[in-house]
This record gives C-alpha cells, structure tokens and sequence, in this order.
C-alpha cells in the first residue's frame, strides 16, 4: 500500500551534517499493525514525517498504491495529508478556540461529512475513550492525558488510508493506554495499516509487526 525505497533525510547542523535518516527501505500493507522502535534520536519521528508527507526527503522516495509521491506539488501534498492519512502528533495541535467535540469533528467537516455524522462520529469516540463528559471543554482546561486522547480521536475520526502515531501513549496510565490502543487495532483489522512509534513494551505487545531503529537506519524488521 506505502513503498517506502531508500529514504534519508540529511540535516544541516552549523557547518555538520547530521543525517536523520539513512536509506531507509520499507512496505506497509493494509494488515499491518506496526511498532517502530528504537532509542530516542534514532530517527522515529523523521520517519514518521517523511511517510506522512510532513518534510521532503533528501534522497529516496515514497510510492503510494502504485504511484510515486516524489513530484507532488505543493498542493496535492496537502490534499494527500488531508485525506489520505491520520496523524497522532506527540505535540497534540489542538485548537484552543474549538471544544473538544468540535476539534475531533473539524477533519470529518473539512473533508465534506454533513454536521449530523460528525458529531455522531466525534461523540462515539470520545466516549470509548472515556471523554464523554468533557465534550463541551476547551482544551486549556485538559489535563495532559486527556489532551492526547482528544488529539487521537480527532487522527482517526475520518477514514484514513494509513495512521501515523507518534508515542500515543506516552503520557497516559495503563487503562487510558489500552483504550487508545484498542481503537488504533480495531482501525487496523478493518482495514487501516497503523504504524506507531513506541518506547512502550506493553504497546508493541498490541502490534503484528516490529522494526527496529539504530543511528537512523533500520536494523530489523519482523
């Protein structure tokens, strides 16, 4: 489904390159469950942006269903992170104007749902994640944990072909954990390919594919 072939990506550091990502090769099919793991700095999140069309490569590129991605504009690039993939940010990005509801439907509404099925959509989800009594909140007033709940529902609120997870769980107890992770294998075995990554042990026990990271490059793949 995603044809990763050689990607890297060089940063410019001063007068010193610092090479994120090296010649990574790598294919994510609709049955995958993936956790990418690794020590931090060893190029996790690079990844994940480059497969999400978040930065440009420095070399390789990124086939989607059969079609390269490498000479995309600009504009086809937005339109392909808008509706193609949903992504878990480690830094949420929610906006602080909108209440939670209303930020969870925002990417239904922006990719043409009537208001009806994307508060019905945005509701369903918040409440299998425990968040059904601050619908009305606004995000100044959540806590750390409930902050990255509301930002995973809004990831996985429309259709994707692919989510993106950057540690979805690493600010939450065991029993917000394992909800978040029960929706992302839900999404999965219907037939949405999931890639996350993960310093959590009891999360890659969730997975159905491990790859492991080092310096950039990848060192294993089950």
């Amino acid at each position: 489904m995603l044809e990763a072939r050689e990607l890297s990506k060089v940063f410019q550091d001063g007068e010193r390159k610092v090479c994120a990502v090296s010649g990574v090769s790598l294919s994510i099919n609709k049955a995958d469950f993936i956790a990418l793991v690794g020590p931090s700095g060893c190029g996790k999140s690079t990844l994940l942006s480059l497969l999400g069309l978040l930065d440009s490569p420095t070399s390789g590129e990124l086939v989607f269903q059969g079609q390269s991605l490498k000479e995309l504009s600009d504009r086809r690039r937005r339109s392909y992170r808008r509706s193609k993939v949903g992504y878990i940010f480690q830094s949420f990005n929610l906006l602080s104007t909108l209440t939670v509801k209303e930020n969870v439907m925002l990417p239904c509404i922006l990719n043409g749902w009537r208001e009806v099925d994307a508060n019905k959509r945005a509701s369903e989800l918040l409440e299998a994640l425990n968040l059904s009594h601050r619908l009305e909140a606004l995000p100044a007033t959540l806590s750390g944990g409930e902050t990255q709940r509301v930002a995973i529902a809004r990831a996985i609120a429309r259709p994707s072909a692919l989510v993106i997870a950057d540690e979805p769980t690493g600010n939450l107890d065991s029993v917000a954990g394992n909800s978040v992770l029960s929706l992302l294998r839900d999404l999965n075995q219907q037939g949405t390919p999931v890639i996350m990554a993960t310093h959590s042990e009891s999360a890659i026990k969730w997975c159905n594919r491990v790859i492991r990271m080092h310096d950039g490059a990848i060192v294993d793949a089950a």
